[in-house]
């Protein structure tokens, strides 16, 4: 625990809370820092991981912090530290029976986490298709069969694993009604797609024309 004043200058009931702030900034570290507020001196009692440069005895600046006597959390909100970096907030009332004695606030440098999103969406993301690459993917039926096949299971909410022998003649049925069986090697791809044999799907095409043959 960092040290503390000298002399106790807090509410002596928001002590027992400096312990739950140390234990939250030490399993988030080094992104957050908990304040705990003293609403009687209306001044920092504590504070774990320091970021915003604020240290014990400071005054807590909660002018405009309203909450009602019922009222237990204030946020999740923004804040921007004193270097510009970008703060998600929240702010527990502490109380000593029915008063409300001090504010625990928990801030959350989430500048860290945006660099990251922005790097993912850099790197996962994928600009729009020029004509010539649109051009080279119009024939591509491995493409049209990945992309058949993965809409499908997503408008049932299924995984591939867990096609069963009846999805799985609705799906080959699909594949079929969109040509997707016009390619040579297609049958294979699909029964490697589906983990079956090319056996497997041939038979099911082969019970899917029977079906549709006339009587």
């Amino acid at each position: 625990m960092q040290d503390l004043p000298d002399h106790q200058a807090w509410t002596p009931s928001l002590e027992p809370h400096f312990a739950v702030a140390q234990g939250i900034a030490a399993l988030f570290a080094p992104f957050v820092e908990v304040v705990v507020h003293d609403l009687a001196s209306e001044s920092v009692a504590h504070i774990a991981n320091p970021m915003s440069r604020r240290a014990p005895g400071d005054p807590s600046q909660l002018d405009d912090v309203r909450f009602s006597a019922d009222q237990h959390l204030i946020g999740p909100y923004e804040k921007t530290n004193w270097d510009g970096r970008r703060m998600k907030s929240i702010s527990i009332v502490l109380r000593e029976g029915d008063a409300a004695i001090g504010l625990l606030c928990i801030n959350i440098d989430v500048s860290a986490f945006d660099q990251v999103r922005r790097a993912l969406d850099g790197f996962l993301g994928s600009p729009p298709r020029d004509e010539n690459v649109r051009a080279l993917f119009v024939h591509d039926w491995h493409e049209r069969i990945n992309g058949f096949v993965t809409q499908w299971c997503a408008d049932r909410k299924l995984r591939i694993s867990d096609i069963d022998r009846r999805d799985r003649r609705e799906l080959i049925e699909g594949l079929q009604a969109m040509g997707a069986f016009e390619a040579r090697r297609a049958p294979a791809y699909v029964a490697r797609i589906l983990g079956v044999s090319r056996a497997t799907i041939y038979n099911e095409l082969s019970a899917l024309r029977q079906d549709s043959a006339p009587a």
